[in-house]
């Protein structure tokens, strides 16, 4: 299967899956191609061939089931079962190999997983404030690849009062949010 019949495909499954359950806000079912797969394509302009994706929060899939097909080896961390039931759903239907579905908590994960900073990435969208973020990857000098909304300078002056970082914002193509790429966080 090629990656837009994926695309669609995701689609199909994720409209099916949302008569059961809330993975995506109701108002964007009409818009998953923009709203949420472009979205989050759009990280892979800025994430390294050669890393390992850790997807923090990751709900319906947005974005490590998306990069996954763009084909990045992908860890999905998702504390909620029914939502890990829909992703390994995708897993199977969608044929991807390369991507790892982990029912559990972040903290739980991470402290129990050793994490090459070299070679392992995060990214989240629509997870959590960029501080708290921070709270659960600091520890791992992990660089980070975030899709972040409209308060995305507040969320980054926030965070500096308790951790160090560099970063680049750059302005979503899909939308009126950033992507935030975060590294040297202590």
């Amino acid at each position: 299967m090629k990656t837009k019949e994926k695309f669609i495909k995701y689609e199909n499954i994720l409209k099916e899956w949302s008569n059961k359950m809330n993975l995506v806000a109701p108002s964007t079912l009409n818009d998953i191609q923009s709203r949420h797969i472009m979205d989050s394509a759009q990280l892979a302009k800025y994430i390294p061939n050669d890393v390992t994706i850790i997807d923090l929060g990751s709900g319906a899939g947005f974005p490590g089931v998306v990069l996954a097909i763009l084909g990045w080896d992908v860890v999905c961390i998702e504390s909620i079962r029914k939502k890990t039931s829909f992703l390994n759903e995708l897993k199977q239907k969608l044929d991807l190999p390369n991507l790892t579905i982990v029912n559990d908590r972040i903290e739980n994960f991470l402290s129990k997983t050793p994490v090459n900073a070299g070679k392992i990435v995060f990214t989240a969208r629509a997870f959590a404030p960029l501080v708290k973020i921070f709270d659960y990857t600091h520890k791992t000098k992990c660089r980070l690849f975030l899709l972040k909304g409209r308060d995305i300078e507040n969320e980054i002056t926030l965070a500096k009062t308790k951790y160090k970082f560099d970063y680049e914002l750059y302005k979503s193509e899909t939308g009126d949010g950033y992507i935030v790429c975060v590294y040297n966080l202590k």
